[in-house]
């Protein structure tokens, strides 16, 4: 997963205002209680910063994956 495929999957699944709302502010325990941004800037997969903010904010597994790829052209 790439950043902009994290900050699109945020996108949909939270929204704008909430998600970024999110990203900056809940602490993620995984990567020593650090938000996801921190995550990301400090080197973090991003898939692995996706995985924990889906746990952190109890979304449903089956939206985990896939979240945030482009939807195909054709």
């Amino acid at each position: 997963m790439r950043v902009s495929e994290f900050r699109r999957a945020v996108a949909e699944e939270f929204g704008d205002g909430y998600g970024l709302a999110l990203t900056r502010d809940l602490v993620l325990s995984e990567f020593g209680h650090v938000s996801a941004d921190e995550a990301i800037a400090a080197g973090a997969d991003p898939r692995d910063v996706w995985l924990a903010l889906c746990v952190a904010a109890e979304v449903p597994r089956e939206r985990w994956y896939g979240a945030g790829l482009k939807q195909p052209k054709g």
